[in-house]
């Protein structure tokens, strides 16, 4: 009995946050699904009733909910975005100190925001208001910020006494008393300026590991305890409504999307149509992997999530064909790149949000560079291939198995038809867009292909959650740290100091692109746009450059670096396919890194190829 309820406790330990986010997923697609369905089918049969006004605001809600839900499990498994370039450079016993003082420093910052979290709750069933469209009190959806605190607290006390069992005590103290000395000029009431004491902190964080998200929001907190910036009970209100935005649920939407895809069989019928067009030229199968990451692009939205879903099945085909192994993970990883230029694009929604620019433009602003990505990647491929003699597999074609390949794929192809049909004609917004995706790609995987079932469907909802949850944590923490930095005029100041030294814009744009090449190989995509587009965009924009083109400029700078070490995780996702080591993949990509700069230089200076699109939706 007693081993019983052990067994039980430990499940529910592993999954309580999993089974409330996997829930809250699901309401939230449906939700918005029944949103479009309402607006185009049942408006028509219908008349007067409330109809689907609550679908969004509940979608909303839900998406806070299994954010904030969906953080304690990536702290317990390590999995929040990290720099960790520097860390991994540290003796094993200096890792063991840095972690004890990553534990304190992650326990204090959530313990303000669950404070903080708590009092605005409180106030608001002291005062209570509802929500306009469910008619609710507010301080229901608002009850995730001491939940979700809580939650973060307690895991983040797991895998505190984890670390410390694993470490001397010696190791322990110094390691706590490292993370005293970041509250030092609090306590000692050492005067700081705002923007060195906001820089400082995160810079530092950022160097030693700390995660970007919680760098963002403790560097914030510091400086509003320092400086004065923000009153203190500021962080309970904007802990939820920096994450209440329509706009934001299109990312976790396009990335189950993505997974449904890719576990739903739909990527192995797009593989098969691929390789029976291109199949037996030089490079064939490579060619034929560019040609599905291009489809799949217009489908996921991740670059990791591309390389991961294609690779797993065209890397072992192209070794088992006489290939090079590191040259099939190279050209793999760096077509994977074009899943973040061609819409649905993660990093293009995030771009367009932090630049109060419009979604739906930026999104299509990707599509020829996305494109052209694709064109130079089969062309270098295809040159490397016929230097080496790797010939594509022979086979005798007929008309009567291309059709069957194409009628087995219909169903692959009808996702970005609605995706970008959508979006493109003004009929669907990115967030329906990506919730038609999602639902769309569950529907067919469950009744069309019937490769997602019930031994796989909770995994899919899992990872689906999870590898938005850490990019969406970070729009909500680089909220606060964006206020701080509009409050001292930062991004002002940086644009008149950089213009006062030079005003020629190919100049300032030949600058802007290396350091956003550096940055991308130094940081996740989604840290680099939230951080740097207040800064950069009052720069280019000075100059004449269209947000829209800073855009596709920056996501194609940032997507390069998904293939550039040391921190390219398309190259990791690569290597752990091939099997080999990443500095190996990293070499063989040289050369499709060199083709994509190409592009890249086209882009930057050619503003009518990213521009063409958005300017026709007008």
């Amino acid at each position: 009995m007693e081993n019983s309820m052990g067994k039980k406790l430990r499940w529910l330990d592993e999954n309580f946050e999993n089974i409330f986010c996997c829930v809250g997923l699901l309401i939230g697609i449906i939700s918005i699904v029944w949103q479009v369905a309402y607006r185009y089918l049942f408006t028509r049969f219908t008349a007067g009733g409330t109809g689907a006004i609550w679908a969004e605001e509940l979608a909303r809600f839900v998406f806070v909910w299994f954010t904030y839900l969906c953080v304690p499990v990536a702290i317990k498994k390590g999995n929040l975005v990290r720099v960790d370039g520097l860390f991994n450079l540290f003796p094993a016993a200096v890792k063991r100190m840095l972690n004890i003082t990553m534990d304190i420093l992650l326990l204090a910052a959530n313990a303000f925001l669950f404070f903080y979290g708590t009092e605005q709750v409180a106030g608001m069933i002291e005062l209570p208001t509802k929500t306009p469209a469910m008619l609710i009190p507010y301080w229901i959806p608002y009850l995730i910020l001491p939940v979700g605190f809580a939650l973060i607290l307690i895991r983040t006390l797991q895998t505190g006494w984890r670390h410390i069992k694993e470490s001397s005590p010696v190791e322990t103290v110094i390691g706590a008393a490292i993370a005293l000395l970041f509250f030092a000029p609090y306590f000692l009431g050492i005067e700081i300026d705002a923007t060195v004491c906001i820089f400082g902190y995160f810079v530092i964080l950022v160097l030693i590991g700390f995660p970007i998200a919680f760098s963002l929001s403790l560097s914030a907190i510091m400086t509003i305890l320092i400086a004065g910036t923000l009153p203190l009970r500021y962080l309970g209100s904007i802990s939820f409504t920096a994450l209440d935005n329509s706009t934001y649920l299109a990312i976790p939407f396009f990335i189950a999307g993505g997974v449904f895809m890719g576990i739903g069989g739909l990527t192995k019928r797009l593989i098969d149509l691929a390789d029976e067009l291109v199949g037996d030229m030089y490079g064939g199968i490579a060619l034929t992997s560019v040609l599905v990451c291009m489809v799949f692009a217009a489908m996921s939205g991740s670059g990791p999530a591309t390389v991961a879903a294609i690779g797993t099945m065209t890397i072992p085909a192209m070794i088992e064909r006489g290939y090079d192994r590191n040259y099939a993970g190279a050209i793999v990883a760096c077509a994977g790149a074009i899943g973040v230029l061609i819409p649905p694009s993660n990093p293009s929604v995030i771009y367009a949000i932090t630049a109060s620019a419009s979604v739906g433009k930026v999104l299509m602003s990707g599509v020829v560079p996305g494109i052209l990505v694709g064109a130079i990647l089969m062309v270098t491929s295809y040159y490397i291939a016929k230097k080496n003699n790797w010939k594509g597999e022979k086979r005798q074609r007929s008309a009567e198995r291309f059709g069957k390949l194409i009628w087995e794929a219909k169903w692959a192809f009808l996702v970005p038809v609605v995706v970008l049909g959508g979006i493109y004609f003004g009929l669907l917004t990115p967030t329906e867009s990506s919730a038609m995706a999602a639902f769309l790609g569950l529907v067919i995987g469950i009744f069309a292909y019937k490769e997602i079932n019930k031994s796989n469907i909770i995994d899919c909802l899992v990872d689906a959650v999870q590898s938005s949850c850490t990019v969406c944590l970070l729009l909500g923490m680089a909220t606060l740290f964006g206020n701080i930095l509009a409050m001292e005029q930062v991004p002002t100041r940086v644009a008149e100091a950089i213009i006062s030294i030079t005003n020629n814009k190919i100049l300032i744009l030949i600058l802007v692109n290396l350091l956003l090449l550096f940055v991308g190989c130094i940081m996740n995509a989604s840290a680099a746009i939230v951080i740097l587009v207040p800064i950069l965009l009052p720069i280019v924009t000075a100059v004449g450059v269209d947000p829209v083109h800073f855009g596709a400029i920056m996501v194609l700078n940032l997507a390069i670096g998904f293939v550039t070490p040391p921190v390219g995780v398309n190259l990791f996702v690569a290597s752990g396919l091939t099997e080999t080591g990443i500095e190996k993949v990293a070499k063989s990509a040289l050369p499709f890194i060199g083709a994509m700069l190409l592009v890249l230089v086209a882009v930057t200076f050619i503003p009518e190829l990213s521009l063409w699109l958005p300017n026709m939706m007008n």
